[in-house]
């Protein structure tokens, strides 16, 4: 055999084997148990449009998020004036779009003026007034700063939400971002997809604050209550019956440590009585807080409560160190697992609100997949009757090619765990078309050089040769216009995109190598006087 052209086929051959390798977890159902130890067992994804799931529109409640951002900086200033020794009365949020500094006269309200200037360049300062005998000042959000953190806010929710949806274990979600408050959600193939919703939705807003043991939890409302107090209830589930109760309790509003300063939540079970509980870790700054605070509150109640929900509220029996911590509570295994995936993943910074819910069932994805093997099985079959009447025996080599064409663009799409979309069988249909079209390119020049009187394996060689720029300046225009589509389309877009992408690669290596090497092997066993072609 011609050393020239032996490694090429020895190429082909390992691409053959490697595709029919990746492809055999799709095609065979039961797998054979020594295989899945050795070798790949991933099937090729299947999109939304395929197999089914769940489809969401989910608006981000942005304005929470800026009155998130003034509780922060009233929290923030309260600790600035304190350090300074500067006396006020109150520090808070007043309505949704202003905080309120109730100074106790004019040289304190000046002096509290030139720190937010200086912290805070961006807010409006508003004129100050007098009321009750005090000094007050208000700052408001102007609204360029207020449209910043709304944009803030809904990229940091789709990022939080991918982090969610990745740790929860689907496949090729789809999670982009639509309009100027909405969010899209494709879960392809999902099994629960309530369990999902509510993992996705969920704020996790986790806070850790002090019980107010001086006030009696079972008769306080909302009305009697201290300015800086709030009631929140405890779920207690009795592991028993399984009925569900509430208790009270009254806590400050103000919280010490919040799950921003969370870097690690792992799910760990008690070995005393066997039931879950969530292990978390503080970076530097929450380990040093969660110390301090933990010493200088020894005795007292701490509550953790996430989403307004208090999930546990144990005594605080000594110093805590290290930055460990743990939340116990009446939950079982999957909502233990559930609450380290959004504790892990981040809160939301606004609340997110579910516009739209479909589900789309597998029936319409195996009615897709049927119709889109159909077409491009007739698409196929059309393909090889016309180059074989039309180029004759080259025409079955042109044939060949796309056969391998197809094999190796589904074996890549297996490999790279890439998502098969009904728009991604629509580009392999139309690649079919591609690959034979350049054989045509360099069919026609090969029987240009033919008519010039040129022995056919001299012709063959330099109807490769003078085509192979052409070919190759048409595919990388396509590969750009694919790239493009890759990189600013979505959804279907995208999966059209990475099987156009991969099918161009593919082409060009079986158009310009693969089927020259058929006729090099052929025409270098049989004297051939005459092409046919």
């Amino acid at each position: 055999m011609n050393k020239g052209y032996t490694w090429r086929i020895s190429l082909i051959l390992v691409f053959i084997i490697g595709s029919f390798v990746y492809l055999t977890p799709t095609l065979v159902d039961t797998l054979p148990s020594w295989w899945s130890g050795l070798l790949p067992k991933d099937k090729i994804h299947l999109g939304l449009d395929l197999q089914g799931g769940t489809h969401l529109v989910m608006e981000v409640e942005t304005q929470k998020a800026v009155e998130g951002s003034l509780d922060l900086i009233a929290t923030d200033l309260e600790d600035s004036l304190t350090s300074q020794n500067l006396r006020f009365k109150r520090i808070g949020k007043v309505g949704s779009d202003k905080v309120q500094l109730t100074l106790y006269d004019r040289g304190s309200a000046d002096t509290a003026q030139k720190l937010v200037k200086k912290k805070y360049p961006d807010l409006e300062i508003l004129p100050v007034f007098d009321e009750g005998g005090f000094v007050n000042m208000q700052l408001r959000i102007n609204e360029k700063e207020a449209q910043v953190r709304k944009d803030r806010a809904v990229a940091q929710a789709l990022e939080t939400i991918r982090n969610r949806i990745d740790q929860f274990g689907v496949s090729e979600p789809v999670i982009q971002r639509e309009g100027i408050n909405n969010i899209v959600v494709q879960l392809p193939g999902i099994k629960d997809p309530k369990r999902a919703i509510d993992l996705i939705g969920k704020t996790a807003r986790l806070e850790f604050k002090l019980v107010d043991e001086n006030v009696n939890a079972a008769t306080a409302t909302a009305s009697s209550l201290p300015e800086d107090d709030e009631l929140l209830f405890e779920k207690k589930t009795d592991p028993a019956t399984g009925a569900v109760s509430e208790i009270p309790l009254v806590v400050k509003k103000k919280a010490m440590i919040t799950g921003d300063l969370l870097t690690d939540a792992q799910i760990r079970i008690d070995s005393q009585y066997n039931q879950p509980y969530v292990a978390i870790e503080f970076n530097s700054t929450g380990a040093r807080l969660f110390d301090q605070v933990t010493a200088a509150n020894v005795g007292k109640r701490f509550a953790i409560v996430l989403d307004s929900n208090i999930y546990s509220a144990p005594v605080i029996r000594e110093r805590i160190s290290g930055g460990s911590a743990q939340i116990s509570g009446s939950f079982t295994e999957k909502d233990a697992a559930d609450l380290a995936i959004v504790l892990r993943a981040g809160s939301l910074p606004a609340p997110v609100k579910i516009l739209q819910n479909v589900t789309v069932g597998p029936s319409l994805g195996k009615d897709s997949i049927q119709k889109g093997l159909t077409a491009g099985l007739i698409g196929v079959a059309l393909v090889v009757i016309f180059m074989g009447i039309y180029y004759k025996l080259s025409g079955m080599v042109a044939n060949l090619g796309m056969v391998l064409n197809i094999l190796y663009l589904m074996g890549a799409l297996s490999a790279l765990g890439a998502t098969l979309t009904l728009p991604g069988i629509a580009a392999i249909v139309l690649l079919v078309g591609m690959s034979v079209d350049s054989n045509v390119l360099i069919f026609e020049r090969i029987r240009e050089e033919l008519k010039l009187g040129k022995t056919p394996h001299a012709a063959l060689d330099a109807g490769y040769d003078k085509a192979f720029l052409t070919i190759m300046d048409s595919h990388v225009t396509a590969l750009i216009t694919a790239a493009v589509l890759f990189q600013f389309g979505t959804g279907p877009v995208k999966g059209f995109a990475v099987s156009l992408s991969l099918g161009i690669i593919i082409n060009l290596f079986t158009s310009l190598l693969a089927t020259k090497v058929l006729f090099d092997a052929f025409l270098d066993r049989v004297h051939v006087k005459r092409l046919s072609i």
